[in-house]
């Protein structure tokens, strides 16, 4: 007795989007669209794998050493950096400052307080627009609130007149 099309055998034989008489149906050509679609954008949002983050990581030494870490390109040349003051690397997200000649400080340059970006290193200090608090350029502590916590630290190294971030 011959065996019946349709029957759970020939299911198990064809794949859940396969016709009885071998084409495929429309919810097997929607599925594999579907699932098509789901692998292309699994892909896009994948990381590229090259591990070339720009952020860097907080603490350590932000001297003036040299050890030869980095990322490899130079936020900017000491020269840059006023003594007494600092630049914001919006970039970079980073503010770099210079409390003493061959001094150099590196710290985020979002503001503890609402993650505004400071903008700008005046008299000593790192100030944020948003709200007004104010950041000591020797160590991201608060001078002027609202903020409550000390800017997050960033680890640069200065090689010959370059400055870079580690």
């Amino acid at each position: 007795m011959p065996q019946e099309s349709g029957t759970r055998a020939d299911e198990a034989e064809r794949g859940p989007g396969d016709a009885p008489d071998g084409g495929n149906t429309r919810r097997g050509v929607l599925l594999g669209a579907g699932l098509a679609g789901l692998a292309g954008l699994a892909a896009a949002c994948g990381g590229s794998g090259d591990g070339d983050d720009a952020g860097g990581s907080g603490g350590g030494d932000t001297g003036g050493g040299t050890d030869g870490g980095g990322t490899g390109e130079a936020l900017a040349s000491a020269g840059e950096i006023p003594v007494g003051g600092g630049k914001v690397f919006k970039d970079a997200e980073v503010v770099v400052c210079q409390p003493a000649q061959g001094e150099f400080t590196a710290f985020s340059a979002a503001c503890t307080h609402r993650g505004c970006d400071v903008d700008a290193v005046a008299d000593g200090t790192i100030n944020c627009p948003c709200h007004g608090s104010k950041f000591k350029i020797t160590d991201g502590s608060v001078v002027s609130p609202p903020a409550d916590k000390p800017l997050e630290e960033r680890r640069i190294t200065v090689q010959g007149d370059k400055i870079m971030l580690a």
